[in-house]
């Protein structure tokens, strides 16, 4: 946190505009250093960019400083808006890489310098790193409201609650010997928490984030040659598999990402299914169709004989060829990769089913980490309610207020830290 940094904040050049960002004790010595006066706070200004060492005109380039404590990292910061060709990047780049106390910023740095400056809070960065990898309007949508504070402000409302409880058991435990202290008190204090443990129950009910991120998990399965690799191509428009009348032409999983109607779906074609195989090659790849079989949020089965899901969708495939006209008895749909029919209908149950595995964005969406601090909360909770003693519920609601620290980044989480900035781009 004492050094200073800078990045290219906007996109990969070439562009009409680029920015870098200086944060640091040194960003306005730096940027005075090339540009000269300084303007006003938060007010944009023409200036010249030179380089200190050898005058060299850089470029003429906009100019903004934010003040220590009104920045976005908490710090003095300045923005450099730039024309945005490579060359001028590069060298306002190699001018402010050669200053003492000076460094290119690592990835994530500063939105981890606003999040230790308590601009925002861990489930905020979070949904900021959503955001920036989102790639449908839900992925948007949900990590919009994560960074908008909706985590944040559902987590305060519980610890408040949870604060409540704890000085109400504070209180039973040190003068629950005094006329003042009703002799229900600890009851209530376990219904209260009771009430609070269903609640963020209610909020784990939901469907986790990385559904939307991830993609629903769609497997085609079904014996050799029953038109998995065909449907494949289809669905994703595009040759991803290779298609041929020999069995055992897929001999691995394929995978492939999809977005349709705002929603991922990440298809993955199959080896074929059968009893028995002499091929060591082709076993390793029905293993490995079972294991995507029973992993698939949604499985396409494209075979005649019973799925080995109840909940599969069960389609009579390649219905265009000879012999295969009449729908298989039990199968849902049948189509033709090949002529399209009953494609649509296909992506319309494909679109049923995912409705109802992804996430309400009208409801509190958390991902895995924030779902698990989440569920140590809920549990602690529910361990504090089912008690006698006031010293143990006491214990339970210790233990649950660590959880929602956790939660919002309260708590010392510096390798999980870094894990999550080191997947933002480097000026952020």
């Amino acid at each position: 946190m004492n050094d200073t940094i800078f990045a290219l904040s906007s996109g990969a050049p070439p562009a009409a505009i680029a920015v870098l960002r200086i944060s640091g004790p040194r960003a306005f010595a730096v940027a005075e250093s090339l540009a000269g006066r300084l303007p006003e706070p938060r007010r944009a200004a023409l200036r010249a960019l030179h380089d200190p060492a050898s005058g060299c005109l850089l470029d003429r380039a906009l100019i903004m400083t934010f003040p220590k404590g009104g920045s976005a990292t908490g710090e003095p910061l300045v923005e450099l808006h730039v024309h945005g060709g490579r060359a001028v990047i590069a060298a306002v780049e190699n001018a402010l890489a050669v200053q003492c106390d000076l460094r290119m910023a690592e990835p994530g740095e500063f939105t981890r310098r606003a999040l230790l400056a308590g601009k925002i809070d861990l489930s905020e960065a979070e949904g900021l790193g959503d955001l920036l990898t989102a790639e449908t309007e839900t992925q948007r949508r949900a990590a919009i409201e994560s960074a908008e504070g909706a985590v944040s402000r559902a987590a305060a409302s519980w610890r408040a609650e949870l604060l409540a409880l704890s000085a109400l058991v504070e209180a039973e435990l040190d003068f629950s010997d005094e006329d003042d202290v009703a002799a229900s008190a600890l009851e209530d204090i376990r219904t209260r928490a009771g009430s609070l443990a269903a609640a963020i129950g209610g909020a784990l009910s939901n469907p986790p984030v990385e559904r939307l991120r991830d993609g629903i998990r769609v497997t085609l399965a079904g014996p050799p040659n029953s038109g998995k690799s065909t449907l494949l191509n289809a669905l994703i428009e595009r040759e991803a598999a290779i298609v041929s009348p020999i069995p055992g032409t897929t001999r691995d999983r394929i995978e492939a990402p999809v977005s349709r109607n705002g929603v991922a779906y990440l298809f993955t074609d199959t080896a074929g299914v059968r009893a028995a195989s002499d091929d060591p090659i082709e076993r390793i790849g029905i293993a490995r169709s079972e294991a995507a079989i029973q992993e698939a949020d949604i499985l396409l089965w494209l075979g005649d004989d019973q799925p080995p899901r109840a909940d599969a969708l069960w389609i009579h495939a390649r219905a265009d060829l000879p012999g295969r006209n009449e729908r298989t008895a039990g199968a849902e749909l049948e189509l033709s990769a090949v002529t399209g029919q009953g494609m649509e209908a296909l992506w319309a149950a494909l679109s049923d089913r995912a409705r109802d595995m992804l996430p309400r964005l009208d409801r509190l969406v958390l991902n895995r980490r924030q779902r698990e601090c989440a569920m140590d909360c809920r549990d602690a909770l529910e361990r504090g309610a089912q008690v006698d003693d006031a010293l143990l519920v006491a214990e339970e609601f210790r233990q649950a207020r660590n959880a929602i620290d956790r939660l919002v980044g309260r708590a010392d989480v510096d390798a999980m830290l870094d894990q999550l900035f080191a997947r933002f781009c480097i000026g952020k």
